[in-house]
């Protein structure tokens, strides 16, 4: 007989087990209480505008602020993270619904005021404060500048409307100072208002998260502020009276608190996006526009001395606030320069070049262009002969002529090295060689580096728009082979023909065949399922093109995908691409086995602004949804231009269209983009997942990967299973959908069709074929394209 140890696996089993069956009571508990809550708090409502009488009403307010206090308790139970900060508000909840029993047993109509329920009411003010400060202090550390800034302006700017609205109420008291009545009810709304603007402030803070309906409770605060100031005015007036419809503000407000309670302690909740640019001066702008309004009005009629000093520290520091806004947007500014600045030369860098080239390289409008790219001949010997400070020297100057010659609207740019690069307007052929002959010529010149006359050559490589290519990528590279021409050749300069490349022949062959190709219907789809990990089940497949050439058979895409980018053919074949997926959806659909087609895009197809547009027109027109439609991309088009990437991305996801990330892993990119951009799948490179058998360190970072995706709500795909032991590792860890030839080849839709139908059917009347076509592969098909 052997003793079960804490440390026993089964033992820690059965802890986790009566944890989450703990847990799981709690979250059903608090569903209960909230619809109670809800239905319980509609009943004293009626019951208040009714007038059903004081033993009703009053059993009723007692139970309408119970029940928040007891939600919030059962949130702090679920609660798998952040316990502390729902504890703290659920003891504020509490407080205030022991000063309401305490109101109500001692007799609310002959209860003088203040009272001891007040302690109760008040207590309720530091408690869900110190709440909130917990949250934030547990995502930050330590609260910013400017958020302690902007809280206190916006809490000055609320004291000081305050302090004009409630001057009756002070007044009332006959002397200064005020009757503790007079202060205790003047107190509540201050006090309400004062919270309001701390976490409104705090809110508007970037990167802060408090929750996915963080307007439930500025919203159920609000309405307790206003509660209270129609009740100061009526304890100042003599006029309140117990059960009237008043008293449903709090208990609205409490209710309002408890459900984002209860929303922030529930798992797996997507939290709303925190405020950013200029929403985060609306707190500061706010509390200062009312701090001037009072000291207007106090230049019109008689206000206390204590609101002009109030409205004038708002302003004092709303200055001060404003100071601190323009310093950071000056070091933003200058950030955003240097990371798009030449460091040696001053001139804009690689990054700026694709930045600002998009919005000059637009296909279709008419416009033509040229990238001239210039490299500088035997720098090396430069570098080595007279040091690199020389060499340095040589690249500034060699700038600062090149930028006296640029002509407004030109883009000029270091690329690194003795590289440069010039994209010039309105040029073709004839203005580009004529803009390089020029450009030779003023670097020719003799340049002073320290006393030594040097004499440099340039070599230029030309390519034009949008003859030779349609996007920055595909020129620059032809740019670069002209280059190396004009280099080899000592010609100077050379515009880019088709015959520098290296199969200049067979790609001029094949780029008309390949335009007969679109125009005859030559191409043809095959699909790979992705089945999901879990359940085995198949919800989506990806179509991968091929082409039926009419004398070299089945082509794979790796064949002439990149030739259709470099001869500007992309466009239309990605329509073409598009609208047979969508047919075959369409298909399967009608068929009643609805299945997701993920199409892959080029980065060229995706800068085109009407793309949404005519995707969601496609997708309408053959009566489908957007569910049945993921487009997969790739790093290189997210990392070229950021901004135009999330524009382009967050209207196809405002259509319904899911985007996934191709070849995720491949790229040097950074994955901030996995925060910033709307992705909803992540597709896990096969060079990853191929050594996970063999390679312990592959295999952790598989999993750490998987888990990336996931603590970030982005689902994981597995790309090129071939095995039974990546499939049971990669199921192991969590990972969401996996494709491969372990599970089936690309096929096209009628065999596809028939696999599906065979892996639902009994696996004792699968034929043998059909249980070894798993296995079948030809050696193309390996292309994911």
């Amino acid at each position: 007989m052997y003793a079960t140890g804490a440390g026993d696996p089964m033992h820690a089993n059965a802890h986790a087990d009566r944890i989450d069956d703990r847990s799981l009571r709690h979250a059903r508990l608090g569903r209960w209480i909230l619809w109670l809550m809800w239905v319980l708090l509609i009943g004293y409502a009626i019951g208040l505008f009714a007038s059903f009488g004081p033993v009703f009403t009053g059993s009723l307010s007692l139970i309408t602020a119970g029940l928040p206090a007891l939600l919030c308790w059962a949130a702090a139970l679920c609660a798998e993270r952040g316990r502390t900060q729902l504890i703290l508000v659920s003891a504020a909840m509490t407080a205030f619904t022991l000063g309401s029993t305490y109101y109500l047993l001692a007799g609310a109509a002959t209860l003088s005021f203040p009272s001891p329920a007040d302690i109760g009411y008040t207590l309720f003010y530091p408690l869900i404060l110190a709440g909130l400060a917990v949250l934030v202090h547990r995502q930050r550390g330590e609260i910013p500048r400017s958020v302690l800034v902007d809280g206190t302006i916006g809490s000055l700017g609320a004291a000081s409307v305050l302090a004009v609205l409630l001057s009756p109420v002070i007044a009332s008291a006959g002397v200064w100072p005020p009757s503790p009545a007079a202060l205790v009810s003047a107190s509540y709304p201050l006090l309400d208002l004062l919270l309001v603007s701390v976490i409104t402030g705090i809110a508007a803070a970037r990167g802060l998260d408090v929750g996915r309906r963080w307007a439930l409770l500025v919203l159920g605060l609000l309405i307790f502020a206003a509660t209270d100031a129609v009740y100061a005015f009526q304890v100042s007036a003599g006029t309140y009276t117990f059960g009237e419809p008043l008293d449903a503000g709090w208990a609205l407000g409490l209710t309002l608190i408890a459900v984002w309670a209860w929303d922030l302690a529930r798992p797996g909740v997507t939290a709303r996006r925190p405020l950013s640019g200029v929403w985060t001066l609306a707190v500061p702008g706010a509390a200062t526009i009312a701090g001037m309004a009072v000291l207007v009005l106090g230049t019109q009629v008689k206000i206390s001395t204590g609101a002009v000093l109030l409205a004038g520290v708002t302003l004092v520091l709303g200055t001060v606030r404003t100071q601190l806004a323009s310093r950071q947007i000056g070091r933003m500014a200058d950030l955003h320069r240097q990371a798009s600045t030449d460091d040696l030369t001053g001139l804009p860098n690689r990054r700026a070049l694709y930045a600002e080239a998009s919005a000059h390289l637009v296909p279709g409008d008419g416009h033509r262009s040229a990238l001239l790219l210039l490299d500088i001949d035997r720098f090396k010997e430069v570098n080595d002969s007279l040091g690199h400070d020389v060499g340095d020297l040589l690249l500034v100057q060699a700038g600062s002529r090149l930028f006296d010659q640029r002509r407004p609207g030109d883009l000029l740019a270091r690329l690194g090295g003795d590289e440069f690069a010039l994209l010039i307007q309105d040029a073709g052929h004839d203005e580009a060689v004529a803009a390089a002959v020029r450009l030779r010529a003023v670097l020719a010149r003799p340049f002073t580096l320290e006393g030594i006359a040097i004499e440099s050559n340039v070599s230029i490589g030309i390519a034009l728009f949008p003859d030779q290519g349609d996007t920055l990528k595909v020129l620059l590279r032809k740019a670069d082979m002209a280059m190396y021409k004009a280099k080899s050749s000592r010609s100077g300069h050379h515009v880019f023909v088709c015959s520098d490349d290296d199969h200049g022949d067979s790609r001029l062959r094949m780029m008309e065949d390949l335009r007969g190709a679109l125009a005859m219907d030559e191409l043809v789809l095959h699909y790979q399922p992705k089945i999901e990990l879990a359940t085995g089940h198949v919800h989506g497949v990806e179509a991968l093109v091929r082409w039926q050439h009419p004398s070299r058979g089945l082509l794979p895409p790796d064949v002439f995908l990149t030739l259709a980018e470099d001869v500007g053919l992309m466009r239309d074949l990605t329509r073409i691409v598009l609208g047979k997926a969508l047919d075959q959806a369409a298909v399967w659909r009608a068929q009643g086995t609805p299945l997701t087609v993920a199409v892959n895009m080029s980065p060229s197809t995706l800068i085109e602004s009407d793309l949404p547009a005519r995707i969601a027109a496609m997708i309408q027109v053959r009566g489908l949804s957007a569910a049945d439609l993921m487009l997969e991309i790739t790093e290189e088009f997210l990392m070229e231009d950021r901004a135009r990437a999330r524009d382009i991305l967050i209207r196809l996801r405002e259509s319904g269209i899911r985007i996934a990330v191709d070849d995720f892993g491949t790229g040097y990119s950074s994955l901030a983009y996995l925060r910033d951009l709307p992705i909803d799948e992540l597709k896990l490179d096969k060079s990853f997942v191929f050594p996970m058998a063999d390679d312990a360190r592959a295999a952790a970072l598989v999993a750490s990967i998987i888990a990336l995706a996931h603590s970030l709500g982005v689902r994981m795909v597995a790309e090129g299973v071939e095995d039974a032991v990546a499939y049971a590792e990669l199921t192991r860890y969590g990972c969401d959908e996996a494709q491969g030839f372990h599970m089936s080849r690309p096929l096209p839709a009628a065999a596809l069709d028939a696999w599906l139908a065979a892996r639902h059917a009994p696996a004792a009347t699968r034929a043998p074929s059909q249980r070894r076509s798993n296995a079948v592969a030809t050696p193309w098909a390996r292309g994911t394209g």
